[in-house]
């Protein structure tokens, strides 16, 4: 095949990253963020969801999603929170901090560009324990990096759907020379230096940093898993979503798939339902639409040109489908949506 079907679909769903916080934390401290949709405006208004992720840079620290159990956290270490979770950063398990919201969107907006890199001063550091749950004054610092990653969630997703509530990766079981290693030895470099270009450059790591983690995810999967990413674990199911991902406007049927898998019609719709949870044929109309959703707000293309892209005979045929799918017109769509940088 001539492209890899996870960096096509991240492609097409327009994964990007942007705003870095540098984090330096001393003493017994906490920090609990809101759930990501209540500052996506500050921070991506252009992307339909956004997802938090923080690396430890020193030190440790512990972090998980609120009222949950938190996972330690040690230098080098990976946590992402794919839905946008509410959840806690703190010196020592248990600590609770309500999120101000109202400052913590106020200095979101007033970063003027993004992607923008802030190294926190004293009016943004993370808040120290109350006297109530405050832990021990030995309490180990940390130093952290905490971005955030935006993607269209409609009119089709399906890496979103498969993906867990939080992801944990410790350093040692990433690979060497990870993104999640460049990127923290990168954000150490520009913190001391501000040199020109060095905030675009982290925004690309931390979407190959976002790949590394799926990677990791895939690697670790139970046989017994479920879902889009297992459909592409799969050795026929994955070849068929490669085709239907690199070549959406061909005319595909049962057959045609079935004998490019190696199995019969009967055999690839069973495993296919079992695995993605929706039939070859279904989730191709899906997977057209998003192609077609995204060639809206990133081309100029005529209307009628993009059916074709994405397979349809007619303009029309096209407009009804895609209104059905996402409850408007193509021309309404693209009205509504502006154009942010693609995964690259």
């Amino acid at each position: 095949m001539n492209e890899d079907t996870l960096s096509g679909l991240l492609r097409c769903v327009r994964l990007r990253g942007a705003l870095f916080f540098h984090v330096e934390c001393v003493g017994a401290w906490v920090t609990e963020a809101p759930a990501a949709h209540l500052i996506a405006h500050a921070v991506m208004p252009a992307s339909e969801h956004m997802m938090e992720y923080h690396v430890v840079l020193k030190g440790s620290c512990w972090a998980g999603i609120t009222g949950e159990a938190p996972f330690e956290m040690n230098e080098g270490d990976v946590i992402l929170f794919p839905h946008g979770d509410p959840h806690v950063m703190s010196s020592i398990p248990g600590l609770r901090a309500e999120p101000d919201l109202e400052h913590l969107v106020s200095t979101l907006k007033q970063c003027s560009g993004l992607p923008f890199m802030l190294c926190q001063e004293d009016d943004f550091r993370a808040r120290p324990a109350t006297a109530a749950t405050k832990g021990p004054e030995n309490a180990s610092g940390a130093a952290l990096l905490c971005g955030f990653l935006g993607c269209d969630k409609g009119p089709f997703n399906p890496l979103l759907t498969a993906l867990p509530r939080v992801m944990h990766a410790r350093a040692h079981e990433l690979t060497d020379g990870s993104w999640a290693g460049q990127l923290a030895r990168l954000v150490e470099a520009q913190s001391r230096s501000r040199r020109p270009g060095g905030e675009a450059v982290l925004e690309r790591m931390s979407e190959m940093m976002f790949v590394d983690l799926i990677r990791f995810y895939l690697g670790n999967m139970p046989e017994s898993q479920t879902g889009w990413l297992a459909g592409l674990r799969d050795r026929h199911v994955g070849r068929v979503l490669g085709l239907m991902h690199q070549s959406p406007a061909d005319a595909w049927t049962l057959e045609k798939l079935s004998s490019h898998a190696g199995l019969s019609r009967s055999a690839l719709q069973d495993r296919f339902v079992e695995l993605v949870g929706q039939p070859p044929m279904q989730y191709l109309r899906s997977w057209r639409m998003q192609v077609a959703s995204n060639l809206l707000v990133e081309s100029k293309a005529k209307i009628a040109t993009i059916a074709g892209e994405v397979g349809y005979e007619s303009e029309e045929a096209f407009s009804r489908s895609f209104k059905r799918a996402v409850g408007l017109s193509p021309a309404a769509w693209r009205r509504e949506r502006s154009v942010p940088p693609a995964f690259s």
